[in-house]
């Protein structure tokens, strides 16, 4: 447990550093957590062959998250969408220029894991750079790391009813209503403490919707864990596992984080 919390704390400080400073610096820790979250996932959903220990749609994988990251930076977003489509064009490309040494669940699962992984969390930038950024960003973290913590604390003491005994036991609709609502409440809290309190609704509902997308995230994390018979994708983290583990609801929360604020914050977002 300590390790555990050790851990969480440094992790907290490095976001809350990267975020702060923004630019290069959070396109660098984004560019890390991408490259090992996509590792991660690849292992999983075993895309290295280890018997013929040929990697290149891998490769191709990894060095499009680079190429894609280093262009976020400079163009700030601007060819976001065609920059990933590259990426998974130049994935196909080198599949059939391997062909037949490689199987087609390679190259798919390289494409996904970059596409899961890498470019959803860019959409952590995409919020940053955006006018207000630096106060909406923080909403990521709220609708997921805060939903979860409440959701475990009301699991606990009132959690009946399973919400999906197959496969994940010991969540309850209990707890998912308990993050729900602390997400949201945590939402207005984060509204009347660093935004004047000009959008307490506002973040009240990107607060409570962004809680039930980090739900489904960590649940499809989980699926893919338990169809694959692991326990973590990593162990990056100390307590935590890897970055898959410890981001798997930040992931999914992002690009709905992103879209919510742009719908719903009349500042220009």
């Amino acid at each position: 447990m300590k390790t555990r919390i050790i851990s969480g704390a440094v992790l907290a400080a490095i976001a809350l550093a990267a975020i702060l400073i923004g630019g290069v610096v959070l396109v660098a820790v984004l560019l890390f957590c991408a490259v090992v979250g996509m590792y991660e996932l690849m292992k999983a959903l075993g895309v290295f062959d280890e018997g013929t220990n040929n990697n290149a749609v891998a490769a191709a994988a990894f060095a499009g998250a680079v190429v894609y990251y280093i262009l976020l930076g400079v163009f700030h977003g601007k060819y976001f969408g065609e920059t990933a489509a590259i990426v998974v064009i130049a994935v196909m490309a080198v599949y059939v220029a391997c062909f037949p040494k490689l199987k087609s669940e390679q190259a798919v699962f390289s494409c996904f894991s970059f596409l899961y992984v890498g470019f959803m969390l860019s959409f952590i930038y995409l919020i940053r750079i955006e006018e207000g950024g630096i106060v909406s960003v923080w909403l990521v973290f709220l609708s997921s790391w805060v939903a979860d913590t409440a959701a475990y604390f009301t699991g606990m003491k009132l959690g009946k009813h399973k919400m999906t005994p197959v496969l994940s036991p010991k969540k309850t609709w209990e707890g998912a209503i308990g993050g729900i609502v602390g997400a949201g409440a945590a939402g207005i809290l984060f509204s009347v403490l660093f935004d004047d309190a000009r959008f307490p609704l506002e973040y009240l509902l990107i607060c409570m919707v962004g809680a039930v997308i980090s739900i489904f995230g960590d649940l499809a994390a989980s699926a893919i864990k338990r169809e694959k018979g692991i326990k973590d994708y990593g162990t990056l983290i100390p307590g935590h596992g890897g970055i898959m583990d410890r981001f798997d609801s930040v992931i999914f929360v992002a690009p709905g984080i992103y879209f919510l604020t742009r719908l719903f914050l009349t500042r220009g977002l």
